[in-house]
């Protein structure tokens, strides 16, 4: 085991390699969080007429479900901070004949020359703020006294095997330090306690949150476990440790998750591991 990997897990960086890597592999990401992006949207039944600032909106695909259920008389404006990511999420509107709009900017300090909005949404745009109090408070500004935001928001880590599994092979071959807990990250929002305290700060109240469960198709669904591997090596970070340990390390892991993911294969699914996330419903509070 080599000791070179233990500073490589950094910030996220979403305006840049990060950005870049889930533009890679749009699709097998779209795909494999899809569920629970469908299931966020059912519980925020979205109405005729609603104006929606979809945060994070990555490659546009709630945007652009968003925009067709509120229809011309409503909006749908897609917010993220990776200029790849909103260009290919323009391209996909123009596509698609669709009214969704798209705005590059970091939603924690960003001005909008727009309405008021009705609702705020965010399939897993809402961890990695650095100082998440204060841009749910800039969020808060953007939306009308009593909007709803609805929130999908990664659950517990020891809950979804779909990372612990990677990580638990990944660290037979690098280390890497422990994550820091309520830092910026997929996980921020694990402690439920801590979520409300953010979010309650930020200027929101009547918090309300539904579990989901399944399973995640790692990969995409239908995918094989040797292409559950690449795209874990393509598309998240850890492939990005790996690779500076040298071909050596990186082809002794390849094989390692390859294994892993063969013993949660299932025919004609895919490679199906245990997922949990928080369905967070709250209210912006009136302004004084």
């Amino acid at each position: 085991m080599t000791q070179s990997g233990t500073e490589a897990l950094k910030g996220e960086d979403w305006a840049g390699e990060m950005g870049a890597r889930w533009l890679a592999n749009l699709d097998r990401f779209e795909n494999m969080i899809a569920p629970i992006g469908a299931a966020l949207l059912e519980r925020a039944g979205y109405q005729a007429g609603e104006r929606v600032l979809d945060l994070g909106c990555g490659g546009g695909a709630t945007t652009l479900a968003i925009a067709e259920t509120v229809g011309p008389g409503g909006a749908a404006l897609g917010l993220d901070v990776a200029p790849m990511l909103i260009e290919r999420a323009r391209a996909r509107a123009t596509e698609a004949g669709s009214l969704a709009r798209f705005v590059c900017a970091d939603a924690a300090t960003a001005r909008l020359d727009e309405p008021p909005f009705d609702r705020l949404f965010s399939r897993f745009g809402s961890m990695f703020f650095e100082t998440p109090a204060p841009a749910f408070a800039n969020l808060s500004g953007m939306l009308k006294a009593g909007a709803r935001i609805d929130l999908a928001v990664w659950a517990n880590p020891r809950d979804n095997l779909w990372m612990m599994e990677v990580m638990g092979v990944v660290r037979q071959h690098v280390d890497i330090p422990p994550a820091t807990p309520r830092a910026p990250g997929p996980f921020a929002f694990e402690d439920r306690g801590y979520l409300n305290d953010v979010l309650e700060s930020g200027g929101f109240s009547d918090i309300d949150v539904a579990t989901y469960q399944g399973l995640q198709p790692v990969g995409g669904p239908g995918a094989t476990p040797d292409e559950a591997t690449d795209f874990v090596l393509a598309s998240m970070a850890v492939g990005r440790v790996l690779g500076e340990q040298g071909a050596g390390v990186r082809d002794a892991a390849r094989s390692d998750l390859t294994g892993m993911f063969t013993r949660y294969h299932q025919v004609g699914e895919g490679v199906m591991l245990p997922c949990k996330a928080w369905l967070v419903t709250a209210r912006a509070k009136p302004v004084g």
